[in-house]
């Protein structure tokens, strides 16, 4: 709780607002060990990026609920990408994370959270949701049951301009 006043405090002080930032395209691994560009999996209109690790909690409850979503929009030029940034120690863990928790959106890996810190994120899970310029328009840390619901409104929002 504390960490997210200091972070809300921090944004009131000092103006810190990851909206309108683009987010560059990047090379990753995928579950399967490919290479994948960034910019090939994103949306025809909007691309949320899930930031999460296997040792999040907050995170396994969150993923569940981007499969509905998934499964609700990406027949209308939505996708989910799913960026796991467990380091060297747990990122063996992400195939078998990924099946356990039946996720149907592409999971690619950034072992060394590259994405994550240039945007200066520092909690899990963090979504980002972009435009079809890669442009991030809304900003969503934590997850507690009901959020959903916001990020829903949010894609919304997106796909209706």
């Amino acid at each position: 709780m504390i960490k997210y006043f200091l972070s809300f405090l921090f944004t009131i002080l000092f103006g810190f607002n990851v909206n309108g930032q683009t987010v560059k395209n990047h090379t990753l691994q995928d579950i399967n060990n490919n290479k994948v560009n960034l910019y090939d999996l994103k949306g025809e209109q909007v691309t949320v990026l899930d930031f999460w690790t296997t040792f999040c909690r907050p995170c396994m409850k969150a993923i569940p609920e981007l499969n509905k979503i998934y499964s609700e929009y990406k027949d209308q030029g939505v996708q989910i990408i799913g960026v796991n940034c467990d380091g060297p120690r747990t990122v063996a863990k992400v195939p078998a994370m990924s099946q356990t928790l039946q996720i149907e959106y592409p999971v690619l890996v950034d072992i060394n959270s590259d994405i994550f810190n240039s945007l200066n994120f520092s909690n899990y899970p963090t979504l980002i949701i972009l435009d079809e310029k890669n442009k991030i328009k809304y900003m969503h840390e934590g997850f507690i049951p009901g959020d959903e619901e916001e990020i829903v409104k949010a894609i919304n929002k997106q796909l209706s301009k």
